[in-house]
């Protein structure tokens, strides 16, 4: 498997995923991302309500990470993710935002629209979203009382509700914006670029509105278990306020196998700095079938991100590309 023409797929939305694809953009230029459309906050949720659209956040942030990767995309990325100031009712709005708000419109079609957007940006890669219709996470809460003792159970609905709920995460579902009493569908196409990828990544990001959603969409879930594509979860260098405050990083695989049993994965790549106890993540890994790689790959620069370049040293020595250097990934059973 050659770096310079690794099929890739990654499955995320927000930072995470804009971290997840620029690294991915060091080595190769098939990559594909694949994006939740559950977002009901910020802009994306205001042109959710009135238009009735995905929301085009978490696929803009897509579009922008893969065309800043490019020779001459910079400052059309920066364009992108240009939010407009003041107090009228652009303020708040991204740029990047409207243009694909328009394209649904237009075209009717969001696979279409993200195509025409990649090619206005000159990416190489491709940006799909998770369904083609927005979806909304349920969550079972508990502590929303304040007190964890009693166990008592409540749903909440919205990702900025279960990102910033005070209670603990305890399960998601995802259900229709509408409602439905039938699960939500998947991208046609997300679900082929998972079957026909070489290597897919889940995570980091938020991991119960951004991560864990795709597992929980059926035909993707499907696609995931059955894919031949070595499958690469990559942990948040810190727990999240809200969703998963106080989780370890194993805690975080005990979750993702909890949401999805029949899911085997390969491996598992964390920041040597963000694990204190190392083999509790290598039997959690384990418990999915993977083995656990521990580098540095947090941005000493900006603490709570990854470097990218630290970041697809350790995706290439898990996919067996690259020779290991001194502080390099430490890879166990």
């Amino acid at each position: 498997m050659a770096a310079s023409n690794v099929r890739a797929v990654a499955l995320g939305g927000g930072h995470g995923l804009h971290a997840t694809l620029t690294a991915l953009r060091r080595l190769t230029d098939e990559v594909t991302a694949v994006v939740t459309v559950a977002d009901d906050g910020g802009s994306s949720g205001r042109l959710r309500r009135e238009l009735g659209l995905l929301p085009p956040g978490d696929l803009r942030q897509a579009l922008a990470a893969l065309a800043a990767a490019e020779d001459d995309g910079t400052f059309w990325a920066e364009v992108f993710q240009h939010r407009f100031g003041g107090e009228g009712a652009l303020a708040g709005h991204a740029v990047g935002n409207l243009l694909l708000a328009g394209l649904f419109e237009v075209l009717g079609d969001p696979v279409a629209a993200l195509d025409e957007a990649r090619k206005l940006l000159g990416v190489s890669g491709r940006v799909l979203p998770m369904s083609p219709e927005p979806l909304e996470i349920v969550a079972e809460v508990t502590g929303l009382d304040g007190d964890l003792a009693t166990g008592a159970v409540r749903r909440i609905r919205g990702q900025v509700a279960v990102a910033s709920t005070p209670g603990q995460v305890r399960r998601i579902t995802v259900d229709t914006a509408r409602h439905s009493t039938e699960p939500p569908r998947a991208c046609a196409e997300a679900v082929d670029a998972v079957l026909g990828a070489e290597v897919v990544f889940l995570g980091p990001g938020s991991w119960f509105t951004s991560v864990l959603p795709h597992l929980l969409v059926p035909e993707l879930h499907d696609a995931l278990v059955r894919t031949e594509a070595t499958k690469i979860v990559i942990l948040n260098l810190v727990p999240q306020p809200g969703e998963t405050a106080g989780f370890s990083p194993e805690r975080h695989l005990d979750v993702l196998l909890q949401h999805a049993p029949e899911l085997k994965v390969d491996a598992v790549i964390a920041d040597r700095e963000s694990v204190p106890v190392p083999a509790r993540l290598r039997d959690a890994a384990a418990a999915l079938g993977a083995r656990a790689h521990l580098a540095d790959v947090g941005n000493p620069a900006a603490p709570g991100q990854h470097d990218p370049d630290a970041l697809a040293r350790c995706v290439r020595e898990a996919l067996g590309l690259g020779e290991r250097g001194d502080r390099g990934p430490e890879s166990r059973p």
